[in-house]
């Protein structure tokens, strides 16, 4: 990739709440084939944190997915369309997730590896 603002280290060294599901899981160190949907969150007052008794709620401001073959990052789909977001679902399985970015530097995201999940995704936006 030509744009490094655009890569995927960068908008994992960014500090927005961000919410991953990948089909596999994220190393970009290793040059496996991936695909990666990065849910923006946007947060309503009180739900920062633990959502305190559920109050408050989630709503994903924009989503970004990635395909990775043979260690080449390649976005193929962005959207801050709300019609197109309301078909997503934020994964409420979703933990603490270990990736590695592609200095080998690794970092603790909230995520899921499901490829069920990224699969109904893909067929979203196809």
């Amino acid at each position: 990739m030509s744009d490094k603002s655009d890569s995927l280290d960068a908008i994992f060294e960014g500090g927005e709440r961000k919410i991953v599901v990948c089909k596999d899981d994220l190393k970009l160190t290793e040059k496996k084939d991936n695909i990666i949907f990065i849910l923006f969150i946007e947060e309503s007052r009180g739900s920062a944190g633990g959502r305190i008794g559920g109050a408050g709620f989630r709503k994903i401001s924009r989503i970004v997915c990635y395909n990775t073959a043979n260690g080449i990052q390649r976005k193929i789909f962005e959207t801050q369309d709300d019609n197109v977001i309301s078909h997503f679902e934020i994964p409420l399985s979703a933990v603490a997730m270990d990736i590695e970015l592609s200095n080998g530097i690794q970092k603790v995201v909230q995520g899921i590896v499901d490829e069920d999940l990224v699969s109904s995704y893909l067929s979203l936006i196809h």
